[in-house]
């Protein structure tokens, strides 16, 4: 008799199957970030994950902070770390930090992925004029060189997957003058996947997804409409930081991406689960025509 774990197996393959068949050629942009880019079992775990979908026929494309790691540099260096409304104030020297911390986490995320055996390239968001930006504005406060994103070029990103590279991309940007500005990853993260219209947009990171009682971790909701989650906003349960989130979500949505998940990327393989099984890990936020996978 065949031993019940390789049945399992196989029904997990199964539920898969229509995942598969949806998102095949399908670009699926992922936000990685939080401590799956600092825990070096994570890290690997993401990037399987990203390196099954691209075998299986996706188009995954990476965008990637390093949040904790330029903390730990700044620390190491002796610089003195200061954030305004959620940001971190980036003066030159900082600017020239974050460059250099950025780089490295990229050319590292690269080195994994083609020891796999994917062809990665690893570009910021200044190469092929990918992410222009201007200074950003918080009333009146002046944090640096800190940018919003005022256009996207995507076609260096449609030319390398054109040509089965598996891009990685860092989000430091270029003004009109040539100046670079740091970038929020989820932002960038957003303007290129709405960009590209692509189909999924997933957002890894320390957090398990939209709860419907923010007190409770085990009232994650699997799958929410973008008008729900503005009443959630609206009712306060969305706030703090997965506020800008999930503003980032609705955005993407109402751009033309399908469908945004937001899960946590400590959980081993989690963006496989997400993406295909059923009721997934995480949240994930679809536009009000999609039908849900689910019904909680």
């Amino acid at each position: 008799m065949v031993n019940q774990k390789y049945l399992d197996k196989a029904e997990v393959l199964i539920e898969a199957l229509p995942y598969i068949q949806r998102f095949n050629r399908k670009i699926i942009v992922v936000k990685y970030g939080g401590s799956a880019m600092i825990d070096e079992e994570l890290k690997m775990d993401v990037i399987e994950d990203v390196v099954l979908l691209k075998l299986i026929g996706f188009k995954p494309i990476i965008v990637h902070g390093g949040g904790k790691e330029i903390s730990r540099w700044v620390d190491k260096v002796g610089m003195e770390t200061k954030f305004i409304n959620g940001l971190r104030v980036t003066d030159e020297a900082t600017m020239e930090l974050v460059s250099m911390v950025l780089a490295k986490v990229n050319k590292e995320l690269v080195s994994k992925v083609q020891s796999l055996g994917i062809k990665a390239a690893g570009i910021s968001g200044q190469d092929g004029g990918l992410l222009t930006v201007r200074k950003k504005d918080i009333g009146g406060e002046d944090i640096g060189f800190v940018g919003d994103i005022t256009g996207v070029d995507v076609k260096i990103l449609k030319d390398l997957l054109e040509r089965d590279f598996l891009p990685i991309v860092f989000p430091i940007g270029l003004d009109e003058e040539g100046v670079s500005y740091n970038i929020n990853a989820d932002e960038a993260a957003s303007a290129i996947a709405t960009a590209l219209k692509a189909e999924k947009l997933a957002y890894l990171s320390d957090v398990e997804g939209v709860r419907r009682d923010p007190e409770d971790p085990d009232s994650v909701i699997s799958e929410i409409y973008t008008d729900e989650a503005l009443e959630l906003i609206d009712e306060g349960i969305i706030s703090g930081g997965m506020l800008p989130k999930i503003q980032n979500c609705i955005e993407a949505i109402n751009k033309g991406v399908s469908r945004v998940h937001i899960m946590d990327g400590r959980i081993p393989h989690g963006l496989l689960l997400e993406i295909f099984t059923n009721k997934g890990i995480g949240t994930a936020i679809i536009k009000e025509n999609e039908e849900k996978y689910w019904n909680e």
